[in-house]
C-alpha cells in the first residue's frame, strides 16, 4: 500500500489553507527532561484535533456528486468532529458511526456540528473501518485513517514542524490507526531522512509494537480507558505495511504516565491535552524517543471537563 508523495502533502496543504490552522510549535517547559521537547500543538484546531486537517483535505478531493450523497465516517470522536464540520462547510449531511464507550464531549460536538450518530459496540465499530460502509446509510466513506488523501492532510503537519524546527531529531506521534503517524513521516521522509519519527502508543491498547515485532498483526488486550483517541485490539495490514517502511519504532506508555503527562501539560504550558494527545510527551518524558530535540504532537485536547479534573488533581480515572 503507498503513503501520500511529498507532492500530494503540498496539494493538500493548499487544500486546507483556511480551515485548518497553522498551529504553533513550543517549548515544553521541563528542563527536567530528558530532551528538549517541543509540542505540535493540535488541540488548537477548530475542532480541538488535527483531524480537520484530512477531514478537509479528503473532502475537497469528491467530486461534487459525491458530495451531495452524503459523508459517513467511523470514529471515536475527533475523526467524526473533522467530517461533520467539512460537511457542513460543503452543505450536505454527515453520519458518524461512533463506539458506544465514546466520550460524551465529543459526542456532543459531533451533534453541535449537525453530525447524526449511530452507537454501537466496539466491535461493530471497528467492523464499520474494515468494511467501509454501515446497513442502510447512503454517502461516500471517509475512513478516519487508511486513506492517502486523509493521510496527506495530516501530512501538512510534518511539513510545518520541519518548517519551524528544521534540525529536528525525533518526532512522536500517537498511534490510533496509524494515519496520523504514516502522513507525517511521508512528509519528514522526503525532507529529513534523518529524523526519527516514532508512534506512541498507550499500553492498554498497544497492538502496534508487538505487531512490528512479529511482522504481521498480533491482537492485544483492549482495555478501554480515558486515553480513548488511540489504541485498538490490532493493526489494519495495509497500515503495519506502512508503518513498517516508515517509522522508526513504536514506544509505549502506562496510564500514569500518560496521566502525569496531561496534568504536566496543563500545569507548566497551560495546555489542555487529551489522553491520546499527552501519550507522546510520557513517552518522551520517559526517555524513550532519546535526546536531542524531540517534538510531540499534541493531538487533540477534547478531554470532559470532569476527566480532566480528576487528572490534574492526581487521579487516575
Amino acid at each position: 500500500m503507498s503513503e501520500p508523495s511529498l507532492e500530494d502533502i503540498h496539494a493538500a496543504a493548499i487544500a486546507i489553507r483556511g480551515s485548518a490552522l497553522r498551529t504553533p510549535l513550543v517549548r515544553l517547559n521541563a528542563d527536567e527532561a530528558p530532551a528538549e521537547i517541543h509540542l505540535k500543538l493540535e488541540n488548537l484546531q477548530p475542532i480541538g484535533s488535527f483531524k480537520i486537517r484530512g477531514a478537509v483535505n479528503a473532502m475537497s478531493r469528491l467530486s461534487p456528486e459525491a458530495r451531495s450523497r452524503g459523508v459517513l465516517t467511523a470514529s471515536a470522536g475527533n475523526m467524526a468532529q473533522g467530517v461533520a464540520w467539512s460537511a457542513r462547510r460543503f452543505g450536505v449531511p454527515c453520519t458518524v458511526v461512533a463506539p458506544d464507550r465514546a466520550p460524551a464531549t465529543k459526542l456532543q460536538a459531533i451533534e453541535r456540528l449537525g453530525g447524526h450518530v449511530i452507537k454501537v459496540s466496539f466491535e461493530r465499530w471497528w467492523q464499520t473501518f474494515q468494511d467501509r460502509a454501515y446497513p442502510g446509510v447512503e454517502g461516500t466513506f471517509i475512513h478516519a485513517f487508511d486513506d492517502p488523501d486523509v493521510m496527506a492532510g495530516n501530512g501538512t503537519i510534518g511539513l510545518e514542524v520541519l518548517d519551524d524546527l528544521g534540525d529536528a531529531d525525533a518526532i512522536v506521534v500517537p498511534w490510533g490507526g496509524g494515519g496520523l503517524a504514516c502522513g507525517i513521516a511521508a512528509a519528514v521522509r522526503a525532507l529529513r531522512p534523518t529524523c526519527r519519527i516514532y508512534a506512541a502508543e498507550v499500553e492498554t491498547a498497544a497492538p502496534l509494537g508487538p505487531s512490528l515485532a512479529a511482522g504481521s498483526p498480533v491482537t492485544v488486550d483492549y482495555q478501554p480507558t480515558f486515553v480513548d483517541g488511540i489504541g485498538s485490539r490490532t493493526v489494519f495490514p495495509q497500515m503495519l505495511d506502512r508503518a513498517q517502511r516508515l517509522l522508526d519504532g513504536a514506544l509505549s506508555a502506562s496510564l500514569a504516565q500518560v496521566a502525569a503527562a496531561v496534568r504536566l501539560l496543563a500545569e507548566r504550558n497551560r495546555i489542555v491535552a487529551e489522553g491520546a494527545g499527552a501519550c507522546a510527551v510520557a513517552c518522551a518524558l520517559a526517555g524513550k524517543a532519546g535526546n536531542g530535540k524531540v517534538t510531540c504532537i499534541i493531538s487533540g485536547g477534547n478531554i470532559d471537563a470532569a476527566t480532566l479534573a480528576s487528572l490534574v488533581r492526581g487521579e487516575v480515572p
